[in-house]
């Protein structure tokens, strides 16, 4: 199990490399530092003193990859590329247009964005694992039909109609939360229920007939048969049975959620003022505060290539079956 785990973390560096080479290219060499003066500075104070000066304060004005003019080990991280992309594997990630740094507002952000996506995964992977094996154990019935055409209703809308909907429903018409906004303390889930209660709702009708497909196809399972034949109840079988073996593909789905639980949701934390990192990243990107969304990047990455250690790493706790040399 350490040498698979080693081994993975060691896949992991090269993966992230490429990312971080990719990043950098899309920002410094298809979008230049003179590119980026332009934008900031805006039309009416573009020249190039200002934009000299501006690459300047911000480090801009440096080689990309290799600084001649510098000497010893200042050949490469004189750069711009070691500077700006190179720190970020040691968690530097430099500051903001606005002069912040950017770790601690991550830091500081993370709060809100692990409270609505948290318990948004947990109750929501409760809801549609559930509700998939209510259809399941009433396959090829009325309640099975409805239930599917219930779920692809679901599915067909989207997701800015559920929350300008509940919005004006709960928030204005019924006025039971506040629009928008968010509250420290015990006050929060005054301004977190809504959002949860929405991330679930949105969830149930892709995540429900995908889980419907994998305890259908389980169910016709030899082993199914015979533990049908032993005499085991239909219920016993789903949960002791079919749900256990049917965990492998959950959990591979589940890691596409992981870097959500700690990125936000960039849709809803932005419409309900939540300071998250979702409306963090939404804010950079229309800001065009190109330091913050490349961090952003990055550890969404990081994220997602921890995600996929984690969840070969559970296989093992729900198929016994399978060792890692």
């Amino acid at each position: 199990m350490l040498a698979y785990l080693v081994r993975r973390l060691l896949y992991a560096l090269p993966i992230l490399i490429g990312v971080n080479l990719i990043t950098f290219a899309l920002f410094f060499i298809v979008n230049t530092p003179d590119d980026m003066a332009r934008m900031q500075l805006g039309v009416k104070r573009v020249t190039p003193e200002a934009i000299a000066r501006w690459k300047g304060e911000r480090g801009y004005d440096k080689p990309l990859f290799i600084n001649e003019s510098a000497a010893g080990i200042g050949v490469v991280t004189d750069t711009i590329f070691f500077t700006k992309s190179a720190r970020m594997f040691a968690g530097d990630f430099g500051r903001a247009e606005d002069g912040r740094d950017i770790a601690r507002e991550i830091v500081t952000r993370m709060g809100p964005s692990l409270a609505i996506a948290l318990p948004t995964f947990v109750l929501g992977l409760l809801v549609t694992v559930s509700f998939a094996l209510l259809l399941t154990f009433f396959r090829a019935s009325y309640l099975d039909f409805w239930g599917v055409v219930l779920c692809v209703a679901l599915m067909s809308i989207s997701g800015l109609f559920y929350i300008i909907g509940g919005q004006y429903l709960v928030s204005k018409i019924w006025r039971l939360v506040p629009i928008s906004g968010y509250g420290g303390g015990l006050d929060a889930w005054r301004f977190l229920i809504l959002p949860l209660a929405i991330g679930v709702i949105s969830g149930i009708g892709s995540s429900t007939r995908w889980y419907r497909t994998i305890f259908i196809e389980e169910i016709s399972r030899d082993y199914v048969r015979t533990a049908r034949a032993k005499g085991l109840s239909e219920v016993t079988v789903l949960f002791r049975h079919v749900l256990r073996n049917a965990m492998i593909p959950i959990l591979t789905g589940v890691v596409v959620v992981i870097p959500l639980l700690f990125m936000g949701s960039l849709l809803t934390e932005s419409f309900f003022g939540i300071p998250g990192l979702g409306s963090y990243t939404i804010d950079a990107i229309n800001a065009q505060d190109f330091a913050v969304v490349r961090a952003m990047v990055f550890i969404g990455s990081v994220l997602y290539i921890v995600g996929l250690i984690l969840t070969d790493l559970s296989y093992t706790f729900v198929d016994p079956r399978i060792r890692f040399n």
